[in-house]
């Protein structure tokens, strides 16, 4: 989250007023993250997040809106979109598409235990199975297509070791990609973002996820090695974490197995999400947009993770 458009108090609170959310009492740009402009507001009926989205386009939206809206009523704990009088989720505000969500209890866990870790595994199972019947379809947008673009982009703000590194993971996940192996692995909508920040607990029990906005359909295991990447490392030096990656797949298990061909090609689909999130930061870093408030991610970590990955893969 960023604040690329400001919005003024009377701005915001008319916009409020018009979807029946109360009257508003206090609104704060977020500085984390850094795709969308994004405000805690307060009214007098509740606490609220709102969104502008700078990249995602009218066309695009409505996937992650209903997605989120689907999930809500399969039981899943995710900030469900607030509609008009028509019963629309998308709306425009300052001409750009903006949403409203309910504000989820609690806080992030940046420190995360097995506990914790075996919440997330478990609610992300919960999440896969109630998005089955989701109808909506959209790929994911961070994908292989993407890296393949993003790559070359990149590239001249590389050292060449890293340019060694960067093409032959590409290169091995196009391989993959192409295997029958990979084709066989069961797909459906995912979060593909599922990072420490953008998960919640109270007195130790997760109250949501939410940040569904690089959400699309791929594989189950991209979404699971992205977590295990995020939640079940060492922060300083990218190594797995046995006894946390133990627990977060135990309990995701406990609700969906893996197939034998996820089994197989866990190790790869960890590659992958360092590899997605390596070259979003090289591209938010050298490329970046202008915002009010903004904190670049440093690339070099994914870069750690990466390596980790192909030195000491996690096999179940």
């Amino acid at each position: 989250m960023a604040v690329y458009t400001e919005v003024s108090f009377d701005e915001a609170a008319a916009f409020l007023n018009a979807l029946n959310l109360g009257q508003l009492q206090n609104i704060k740009g977020a500085a984390g993250g850094i795709e969308n402009t994004n405000y805690f507001v307060d009214t007098d009926q509740g606490q609220y997040v709102l969104t502008l989205f700078e990249r995602l386009t009218f066309e695009q939206l409505p996937f992650y809106l209903h997605l989120m809206k689907h999930l809500a009523a399969h039981g899943i704990p995710v900030p469900d979109p607030a509609a008009d009088t028509k019963g629309q989720i998308l709306h425009r505000l300052k001409d750009k598409p903006a949403s409203v969500v309910n504000k989820l209890r609690g806080h992030s866990e940046l420190a995360p235990t097995p506990h914790h870790c075996a919440g997330v595994g478990e609610t992300l199972a919960r999440m896969h199975l109630a998005g089955l019947d989701y109808p909506r379809r959209q790929p994911n947008l961070r994908g292989l297509a993407w890296w393949n673009e993003t790559v070359p982009v990149v590239q001249p703000y590389i050292t060449p070791a890293q340019t060694r590194l960067i093409l032959g993971e590409l290169a091995y996940q196009n391989h993959v990609a192409a295997s029958s192996a990979f084709g066989s692995l069961p797909r459906g909508a995912i979060h593909a973002d599922l990072f420490r920040d953008n998960v919640m607990f109270e007195d130790g029990r997760l109250t949501g996820f939410f940040d569904f906005y690089f959400a699309g359909c791929d594989t189950f295991l991209f979404d699971i090695g992205v977590c295990l990447n995020d939640w079940c490392i060492d922060m300083d030096t990218g190594a797995g974490d046995g006894a946390r990656s133990a627990a977060f797949m135990a309990a995701y298990e406990s609700v969906r197995r893996l197939t034998a061909q996820e089994r197989s090609l866990l190790p790869a689909m960890q590659r992958a999400g360092a590899l997605r999130f390596w070259l979003s930061r090289l591209w938010d870093l050298h490329l970046p947009r202008e915002a009010a408030v903004l904190k670049p991610h440093d690339p070099s970590h994914f870069e750690r993770v990466l390596c980790a990955r192909l030195t000491q893969p996690y096999v179940l």
